[in-house]
C-alpha cells in the first residue's frame, strides 16, 4: 500500500495569501505607529588609546550640545543624551501634532591610569569627543642609561 501526501491546495494558497496580507498590513502600519514613539538608540563609539590619552568619539548627529549629560562617579564615566521634539501643523480642516523622543546612555569604567580631573568634552559636527589624559606616572618613560659606579 502506498501513502500519498494530500495537500489541500486551495486552502493552503488561501492561508499563504492571508499571511501575506497580514504581514503587509503590519509592515505598513509599523512605521506609522512607531515613527513618533519613544526611541532609544545606541550610537557608535570609537575608543582610541595612545601613550598619553584615551579618546572617545560618539557619533550622535542631530543632537545639540545641551542635549548631553556627562557625569563621573567612582571612576565610572556616564554619557547620556535625550532629545524631545514637538512639531505642530494647523490647517482649517485638521490639526496634526507630532512628538519625537530619542535617548541613549552609555557608561564606561575608567582605568586607574586615567587622569579623571582633566577630562575634556567637545561636541562638533554631530560627534561628541572626550579626551581623557593618562596620569603622568602611567605614561611611558624614555629609555635612559644607568651609569655603573
Amino acid at each position: 500500500m502506498t501513502l500519498i501526501k494530500f495537500k489541500n491546495e486551495p486552502a493552503s494558497r488561501m492561508m499563504d495569501r492571508s499571511q501575506h496580507f497580514s504581514d503587509l498590513f503590519n509592515d505598513f502600519f509599523e512605521g506609522v505607529i512607531n515613527s513618533n514613539a519613544s526611541k532609544s538608540f545606541n550610537p557608535s563609539i570609537n575608543i582610541k588609546e595612545s601613550d598619553t590619552q584615551f579618546k572617545l568619539e560618539i557619533a550622535a548627529p542631530g543632537l545639540k550640545k545641551e542635549d548631553f549629560k556627562i557625569n563621573l562617579e567612582n571612576d565610572v564615566l556616564s554619557i547620556s543624551a535625550e532629545k524631545n521634539e514637538e512639531k505642530s501643523e494647523k490647517n482649517e480642516k485638521y490639526t496634526r501634532k507630532e512628538f519625537s523622543y530619542a535617548s541613549f546612555s552609555r557608561s564606561f569604567t575608567l582605568p586607574e591610569v586615567a587622569d579623571n580631573e582633566k577630562i575634556v568634552a567637545n561636541y562638533e559636527n554631530g560627534v561628541m569627543t572626550l579626551v581623557i589624559p593618562k596620569k603622568e606616572e602611567a605614561r611611558p618613560k624614555p629609555a635612559r642609561e644607568i651609569k655603573i659606579v
